[in-house]
């Protein structure tokens, strides 16, 4: 049986840890000893601990070191027991249980209806995607599967002229991009529609599509950790080969972009099949700073030229 946190050790952890350092160092070695999945915006168990504790003590993550001799009361202790408890005996994603998530550098509200942000793209949204188009250009963008709205409200932060579009299949995942939109007020420059790919959306002439689909294959699936298996399986499977969404995009994005417009997308594993797939289209892969693979560019011209219309 996989290790527990049992109310035995979470008497003992009370009443031996005093400090915020006693309780990252305490933290970061039960998540090791527990062996748990590192994937969901950490990967070890110091940044994890950090990434647990601190939002329980309402504290920033660049906090000073000096305040880590800091002590914390009984509540906040139980607090981050709590949070623990499910991150270890329930395998539950960290941001599920804080109910906050952070990309682009920007937080955002996130539950069990989205999955967890974490896609390489904010790279390239930060970088504005000038290596192909002409960023201070975009007038449009079009965020396919937005999910929690991450990439949209990013893109709409990084482009501040630009007009952007979400859409999922998902009502719940768009429930949640609604309280996001708010909470970053751009209910003016954002808007959100339910739409299975391009199915409902008007046709329109978009200087970016940019999407994180499904994109996980029947293999990959079986074999998913725990945390993983806590995500809308509607976010993550699409179908033998992890391409039943990708294939969609393919097909309709050119009559959406505009002239030079270029669309992105991330699927992950899936690339080699993809390349299999689509032997005509000239993939460009991107090569990341921060890590992450398995994103395409590809210019409408090359669509075109490739038939994809």
């Amino acid at each position: 049986m996989s290790y527990q946190i049992t109310q035995e050790i979470m008497v003992e952890a009370k009443e031996q840890l005093h400090t915020i350092g006693d309780w990252m160092r305490w933290v970061t070695s039960r998540l090791d000893e527990a062996g748990v999945f590192f994937g969901h915006g950490t990967d070890n168990p110091w940044d994890e601990a950090a990434a647990l504790i601190l939002p329980a003590l309402r504290l920033p993550f660049d906090l000073p070191e000096s305040l880590y001799v800091s002590r914390i009361t009984g509540n906040e202790k139980d607090l981050i027991l709590g949070y623990l408890e499910q991150r270890i005996n329930q395998r539950k994603p960290l941001a599920y249980i804080t109910g906050q998530a952070y990309f682009c550098g920007l937080p955002f509200v996130v539950d069990e209806r989205v999955l967890v942000p974490r896609s390489p793209i904010a790279e390239l949204i930060e970088q504005r995607f000038e290596q192909w188009i002409d960023p201070d250009s975009v007038e449009s963008i079009l965020d396919l599967c937005t999910g929690s709205g991450c990439i949209a409200i990013a893109c709409a932060y990084h482009f501040e002229e630009a007009f952007v579009t979400g859409t999922d299949i998902s009502a719940d995942a768009l429930a949640v991009a609604e309280i996001n939109q708010q909470q970053h007020n751009l209910d003016d420059r954002l808007c959100l529609l339910q739409s299975d790919v391009f199915d409902q959306i008007p046709e329109q002439h978009f200087d970016i599509i940019v999407s994180n689909p499904p994109y996980v294959d029947a293999d990959d699936m079986v074999d998913l950790p725990d945390e993983f298996r806590q995500e809308p399986e509607l976010g993550l499977a699409s179908g033998n080969d992890g391409l039943d969404l990708t294939r969609r995009i393919l097909k309709d994005a050119a009559k959406y972009l505009s002239e030079h417009g270029i669309l992105v997308v991330e699927v992950g594993n899936s690339w080699p099949a993809l390349e299999q797939a689509f032997p005509q289209l000239d993939f460009h892969w991107v090569e990341f700073n921060r890590g992450g693979d398995g994103v395409f560019v590809l210019t409408r011209e090359q669509l075109l030229a490739a038939g994809q219309l």
